[in-house]
């Protein structure tokens, strides 16, 4: 038998991974405003459903740092479904921006809405839960698990980490995905699945992290495969990355004589749907915009203020941005928004760095 066979076969028959991970998450787990701590739990606490869904809704694609300060303003605004339920779509929106995604800020608020209509309560179950907007099979599983304490298979990107890792599985990432659902599930202990989930993931966030795992200190160094192996950050194995297409435009920043900036809201589907901008040219995911003063959406003296780059999932953004001091009522379908309350409307960070290029800490918080 080759020594990779033999060694995923050592680590898929030890029955003490699970209990090792959860006696090291009891003295290593972190602390996180949604968490209930092993004591805390041992005590009688139990996770709030709201707490875990709002969560992991926001740490979808976004880190744990960022999210923290987010996560307390929205339960600070809404501490529960039904608050958050009650709460104007712009007001979510608002509360959102800069976490990206903004369609799953228009899921969240249709998710509270239907789960505040049927009493609050969201289910217990995976099935129940990837009936409700916005939650697929990742965030009802860990809602499920850590909410609900259901034996479900939690696997997010850190969670891949640790099991391509564990069994060093050389299938690319991309297609491995089912083979390492299946490991999670077999790991699964009879008690404390939620808690499991999340061990794994501080597993991944804290010790067996991309670059540089600290494997002298990892509660399942003796099963690894990838440490026999000499090197762990082989894996997770992932095919080369392609280059993201790059599109142009122009962004149009026109400021009142008291600082009050020209916005407009953009249709509430498709990219950054529901959010505010400032006028730009007709860039798309597919298409270009035009980049020239020329294409301004009302005449005035139009200085070039610079250019902004932005990433996008699946394509890059380069925008001239133009800046121009103009007088008048807002056109039809655009608004002024004052200077002390720029900081509050619902910009995704593509515009705020086009903004800071024409006004500089124009979109820092400042009071009235």
């Amino acid at each position: 038998m080759a020594l990779h066979e033999q060694t995923r076969k050592a680590a898929s028959e030890d029955g003490d991974v699970a209990s090792r991970l959860l006696a090291w998450y009891d003295a290593h787990h972190r602390e996180l405003p949604w968490r209930i701590t092993p004591r805390a739990a041992a005590g009688g606490a139990r996770a709030d459903p709201y707490r875990i869904w709002l969560s992991e809704v926001m740490l979808q694609q976004t880190t744990v740092e960022a999210v923290k300060s987010y996560f307390r303003a929205f339960v600070e605004k809404w501490p529960d479904v039904e608050a958050l339920a009650a709460a104007p779509t712009e007001d979510v929106m608002k509360a959102w921006a800069g976490l990206g995604y903004y369609s799953r800020a228009r899921n969240l608020k249709a998710c509270a809405d239907l789960v505040a209509s049927q009493g609050g309560h969201f289910p217990d179950n995976e099935a129940g839960l990837r009936e409700l907007p916005g939650i697929g099979a990742y965030t009802a599983a860990a809602i499920a698990a850590i909410a609900f304490d259901r034996p479900a298979a939690v696997v997010d990107g850190n969670v891949e980490r640790v099991i391509s890792r564990l069994y060093s599985i050389a299938t690319p990432l991309s297609e491995a995905k089912p083979e390492i659902r299946a490991l999670v599930e077999g790991l699964l202990p009879q008690t404390r699945p939620g808690d499991f989930a999340q061990a794994m993931m501080d597993l991944g966030a804290t010790i067996c992290t991309p670059k540089r795992p600290r494997c002298m200190l990892c509660p399942l160094r003796e099963d690894c495969t990838a440490i026999l192996s000499g090197d762990p950050e082989r894996f997770p194995v992932r095919l080369p990355k392609t280059d993201k297409p790059l599109r142009r435009g122009a962004a149009f920043v026109a400021e009142r004589s008291d600082g009050a900036i020209l916005l407009r809201k953009r249709p509430d589907k498709g990219l950054l749907g529901g959010m505010t901008e400032v006028p730009t040219t007709g860039w798309t995911a597919r298409v270009d915009g035009a980049t020239t003063a020329e294409a301004a959406p009302f005449p005035a003296d139009w200085r070039r203020a610079g250019e902004i780059a932005h990433v996008f999932t699946h394509f890059a953004l380069e925008l001239e941005v133009f800046h121009a001091q103009v007088k008048g009522d807002a056109p039809e379908g655009h608004f002024w928004s004052l200077a002390h309350d720029i900081s509050g409307e619902a910009l995704p960070t593509v515009m705020k760095k086009v903004i800071e290029a024409a006004i500089p800490g124009a979109t820092k918080a400042r009071r009235a």
